[in-house]
């Protein structure tokens, strides 16, 4: 009390000193705001996001617990309940404002009042709330359990014998399932796969209907298709997304691998099994010539290596291997290779960052998922089972 009664007296005689007391206080209020004021709230959110990030990547069951079968499909009725009022894509339009203030903020600080400080933090907190409702909206599902585990099905061992079993029989499948799409419609198509995905969604492990999915075209996609992108899933609306080039015999199995993201499958290799899953084992021979057309193309670049690889081409069927190189040449006539090349190297480093170790490679890990199901009786079984259902 006594200490206090005489700085106060010095201060007093003291204005110099009395200037400095005000600027500790001033400067301990200042770093007590930023700390734990509402303006630091997202950045404390991002960084929760992140821990919880670290702590779903070490336990997969927790998260496909707590996260992928309880509150992700949630967030997913909700977004695309929003979103599904609307025949443009609301991520894109999001990404657009998202990029034109960033960049605002980092241009109107030359031209006007606005304080470096001021707007480098306004840019801090808006990339922190993005970076947190991308991981509470769908990015979490990163880090759940792997789809053998999920599904029950069993991995098979590396056999050449076994793969080459495998691919005659996709092959005779695509043969016998070959048709023309160009007579069916894109919202027949949509409704095909919704129902296959209803059939098959006790083998899949979805909640169905988990949302609503209304398939949205790309707004800029002839850019995309320069860049080989036949669709993409937007997080922030829960929104698929197809490109509007893409040929009728491509769209079923497009479309099946962008509602698997939505229902929370972020590996673009178990996106593709379900794909394939829904799309072969369906009524629709239109579904299933797509997704086989699709399918045999992966198992056709994993299995160049092979002495009878050309053995295994000549059986497939002159009509089939038309359409193949249909979709080959239509995507060759479309795509720019710097764009492509650019495109690649980003989507490489965006899934090697969400802990997919094969980056853009990962795609053709359906070739081993189609392996790991042909070899397991008792998941086929239960694939026909649910089918009965």
């Amino acid at each position: 009390m006594k200490n206090r009664q005489k700085n106060r007296l010095l201060s007093a005689k003291n204005p110099d000193l009395r200037l400095r007391n005000f600027l500790k206080v001033m400067a301990k209020n200042t770093f007590r705001t930023t700390l734990f004021g509402r303006a630091a709230l997202p950045v404390w959110l991002a960084l929760i996001t992140f821990g919880l990030t670290e702590l779903f990547s070490s336990y997969p069951q927790l998260t496909e617990t707590v996260y992928s079968q309880t509150l992700y499909p949630l967030f997913a009725s909700v977004l695309s309940f929003i979103s599904k009022w609307v025949s443009f894509s609301l991520d894109d339009v999001f990404y657009a404002l998202l990029t034109v203030f960033l960049i605002s903020l980092l241009i109107l600080p030359l031209f006007t009042k606005l304080k470096w400080g001021k707007s480098l933090f306004l840019f801090l907190q808006t990339a922190a709330i993005c970076y947190a409702l991308f991981y509470w909206f769908w990015g979490f599902n990163y880090y759940r359990s792997g789809i053998n585990e999920r599904l029950s099905i069993a991995k098979s061992k590396p056999d050449t014998l076994q793969l080459v079993r495998v691919f005659e029989k996709l092959i005779a499948e695509t043969n016998a399932s070959y048709c023309s799409l160009d007579s069916i419609s894109k919202p027949e198509m949509v409704g095909m796969v919704e129902s296959s995905y209803k059939q098959h969604a006790s083998f899949l492990k979805i909640n169905y209907p988990q949302g609503t999915r209304v398939p949205k075209p790309i707004t800029l996609s002839s850019f995309f298709a320069k860049a080989s992108i036949a669709g993409y899933y937007g997080p922030f609306f829960g929104e698929a997304h197809v490109n509007d080039s893409l040929l009728m015999m491509e769209y079923p199995a497009v479309l099946a691998h962008e509602f698997a993201h939505q229902f929370g499958v972020t590996s673009e290799a178990e996106a593709n099994f379900y794909s394939w899953l829904v799309c072969s084992h369906s009524n629709s021979k239109h579904l299933r010539y797509s997704s086989n057309l699709g399918t045999i193309n992966y198992f056709l670049s994993q299995s160049r290596h092979l002495h009878n690889f050309a053995d295994l081409v000549h059986q497939i069927d002159k009509p089939v291997i038309d359409d193949i190189r249909k979709v080959q040449k239509h995507w060759a006539d479309m795509r720019n290779e710097q764009i492509d090349k650019a495109a690649g190297k980003v989507n490489d480093v965006y899934l090697k960052t969400h802990k997919i170790e094969k980056g853009i490679e990962d795609y053709f890990g359906v070739v081993q998922f189609v392996m790991d199901f042909e070899t397991d009786s008792v998941a086929q079984k239960r694939v026909f089972s649910s089918s009965l259902q």
